[in-house]
């Protein structure tokens, strides 16, 4: 068909700057063993005590006095890190665990893996290959203990942690710089080291989605147009088993009726495309799984244009898409048991001529016709085609859009909790419980009926900005082109980006959904 490739690319996508960090974002390995090993840099939890931190245990591994730590100010508290030179020579690490549930690990192995990747900087910059690190072959491993009690729940946390904590896109003419390359969990005597192993293993596949993720909506938006987003996407697919590959074009869109992406990438120079990630194992069971996700590479408003202020973050505006992508490439390696799609329609949001203006009638994909009331509000035009070609050609049993969709969920859920809705209550719980398992907090928001009627159109079938309040409205808009199937929309316009690192977050893009969307697809192979 006309306009329609599998993919397989010419030139590497990931190849079309040089400047650009190698993508995806190297992460460290992560190993469970038995033994702590002399030599090698090391990490001992502390706890909360019954009248403060609990340092017995790093002053037994590290050969020091109870009281040494204390002066030197070692904390509790989670994501404390206190650097020691200890008297054997090399260096060791407190690392604050608090209570020591699962989610104060993961602040904890974020925390420490920013105070290696400091401590590793500054080895470089002082030109001392082996610095207080210890020897020059141990200089980017790590060793750190796990308690007593410790479980797959804590290892997966702690893996997350480090994996993610220490991640970096920076586009530079100077050297790559030095980072850590792997970390031993040192289980206690008697644990299952091949069951925790098996743990770590997974969550740093969970932590790849998550860096994936980021590194695309990191890269910035003269490299990265819908051209770029869906090749390296494909790209990335063509080497994992039983994953394929579609990029439609500006032609394909126009001979099949979609307008929504049309429209919105009218005003660009660079014109829009879908990508469509059709993964299917050989022992696939249970429903299949569409998912949906935002792909706008750069939004300017359009004609109803942004602010200046804070536009160059518009960069990150394929959030949504980027986690869709990560989510499929994870699911595929993991070989999960499921049938799972992936659409990300991309586009350009931008001001010209031929731009897309209030006021425009559009005719999606199916026929149904929306009027156009801000041109800022394209997130739902181009993932209103994508979910009406997903339930007129996919045969979905359940659907799942995530987008970076409207600034009412960023004021009313704030920067580190996804707003959720949706028409069915099981797959509500579901994703919530994914996004917990995973370390992803989801807030479930009303679809509210009381607001259904204003989204029916007066020139058009639907109005694409109806009064009321704005998340509510978006996905009541959303809901009309789903079919009545069992649908969740997930708005992270809040925790999509980070002005300032915590837990496993780095400052940027942060990656948010695409761990829930991995976990939620792991869900339905359950009975």
């Amino acid at each position: 068909m006309s306009g329609a490739s599998v993919f397989r690319p010419a030139q590497p996508a990931r190849d079309a700057d040089p400047a650009l960090p190698a993508i995806p974002t190297a992460l460290v390995e992560v190993d469970v063993v038995r033994q702590w090993r002399d030599g090698v840099p090391g990490a001992v939890p502390v706890f909360d005590g019954e009248s403060g931190p609990d340092l017995a245990a790093a002053a037994e591994q590290f050969d020091v006095d109870a009281a040494v730590l204390e002066a030197v100010g070692v904390s509790a508290s989670a994501g404390a890190v206190r650097a020691l030179p200890l008297p054997t020579g090399g260096l060791g690490w407190a690392v604050g665990v608090g209570s020591g549930e699962a989610a104060k690990w993961r602040s904890a192995g974020g925390a420490l893996a920013r105070a290696v990747r400091e401590r590793l900087n500054g080895v470089a910059e002082s030109d001392d290959e082996t610095g207080d690190l210890g020897e020059a072959s141990d200089a980017d491993y790590l060793q750190v203990k796990l308690p007593a009690d410790v479980d797959g729940e804590i290892v997966s946390a702690l893996t997350l942690g480090l994996a993610l904590g220490g991640y970096r896109f920076r586009v530079s003419r100077g050297p790559v710089p030095p980072r850590l390359r792997k970390v031993l969990l040192v289980a206690p005597e008697g644990a299952d080291v091949a069951a925790l192993g098996e743990q770590a293993r997974r969550a740093r596949e969970l932590a790849a989605a998550t860096a994936l993720a980021r590194d695309l909506a990191n890269t910035p938006s003269n490299v990265k147009d819908p051209a770029w987003l869906t090749g390296i996407a494909a790209e990335l697919a063509a080497d994992v088993p039983d994953l394929t590959a579609t990029v439609r074009d500006e032609k394909w869109l126009a001979d099949n009726g979609f307008g929504g992406i049309l429209a919105v990438g009218g005003g660009s120079a660079r014109p829009p495309r879908l990508l469509e990630l059709t993964y299917r194992p050989k022992d696939a069971a249970g429903p299949h799984l569409v998912l949906v996700g935002k792909g706008i590479t750069f939004d300017t408003g359009g004609i109803s244009i942004k602010p200046a202020e804070g536009m160059h973050l518009m960069r990150t505006d394929m959030s949504g898409g980027g986690a869709v992508i990560a989510a499929l490439l994870t699911i595929a390696r993991l070989g999960l048991a499921v049938r799972v799609t992936g659409l990300v329609p991309s586009a350009e949001n931008h001001v010209s001529g031929t731009a897309y203006r209030p006021g425009d009638v559009v005719r999606h994909y199916g026929g149904t016709t929306t009027e156009v009331g801000n041109t800022d509000a394209e997130g739902r035009m181009v993932l209103a085609d994508a979910i009406a070609y997903a339930v007129d050609k996919l045969e979905p049993d359940v659907l799942v859009d995530v987008a970076t969709l409207t600034g009412a969920m960023k004021v009313a859920l704030g920067l580190r909790t996804g707003g959720l809705f949706a028409s069915d209550e099981r797959l509500a719980e579901q994703v919530s419980a994914a996004g917990a398992g995973v370390g992803e907090a989801w807030w479930r928001m009303p679809l509210l009926e009381d607001h259904a009627e204003a989204v029916q159109g007066e020139l058009a079938d639907v109005k694409q900005t109806p009064a009321g309040p704005g998340g509510i409205t978006a996905a009541l808009f959303l809901r009309e082109f789903t079919g009545g199937l069992p649908w969740a929309h997930l708005d992270i316009a809040g925790p999509a980006r980070a002005d300032k690192d915590y837990n496993e977050v780095v400052s940027g893009a942060t990656g948010f959904a695409a761990r829930s969307l991995v976990e939620l697809a792991a869900t339905l192979t359950k009975p």
